[in-house]
């Protein structure tokens, strides 16, 4: 089976260009994305059970690999909320699925976004892993929008190696990440 084409593109173009810029002495100090965490929250599966499953079910079907249902570790009593009770799903991808997603995030799904300007660069977290907030779902093409009962958003969050939030900027922006002040200047 061939590579991704982003892995390929990772290997061939971005790491020496990301080794000249920041003056790496080896290829292995080159930033690399490690993985992908998608998240989704279902607050309302506190009402009901069925909206879990659904979420599981689309998490599943976006990313390609089978998702898991998380659960609450603290009793809210104001919340109706037990320990233990399905609240959200969740999904890592490594390797090939994780390059597949990615390229998928970047040039289909996110220019589906409703008056779409770019994603925020101050996604970072301060160590090179950038967290971005989609709102519906419905913008993956894999989700049907018949089928769906409810609309909502999930966090997809980007695990790299980098060691600075600059390193992580250049890593993504490398593979085409869509970043909002980049696309501001070429307007």
């Amino acid at each position: 089976m061939a590579n991704p084409r982003l892995k390929d593109q990772y290997l061939k173009d971005i790491v020496p260009v990301l080794k000249d810029k920041f003056q790496y002495k080896s290829t292995m100090q080159v930033p690399r994305i490690e993985k992908i965490s998608i998240n989704k929250g279902i607050g309302a599966a506190v009402a009901d059970k069925k909206l879990i499953d659904a979420g599981v079910e689309e998490l599943s079907i976006i990313s390609g690999q089978k998702a898991v249902e998380t659960v609450s570790k603290n009793a809210i009593s104001n919340f109706k909320l037990r320990e233990d009770m399905p609240i959200g799903a969740r999904v890592t991808l490594r390797g090939t699925q994780m390059y597949e997603f990615l390229d998928r995030l970047m040039t289909v799904a996110l220019p589906r976004v409703r008056d779409f300007r770019g994603v925020n660069e101050k996604g970072f977290d301060g160590r090179g892993n950038y967290t971005l907030g989609v709102k519906e779902q419905i913008i993956f093409p894999e989700i049907s929008i018949d089928k769906i009962n409810k609309i909502s958003g999930m966090n997809i969050t980007i695990v790299t190696t980098a060691n600075t939030d600059e390193e992580g900027y250049e890593l993504l922006k490398a593979f085409g990440m869509p970043f909002k002040n980049k696309n501001a200047n070429s307007n």
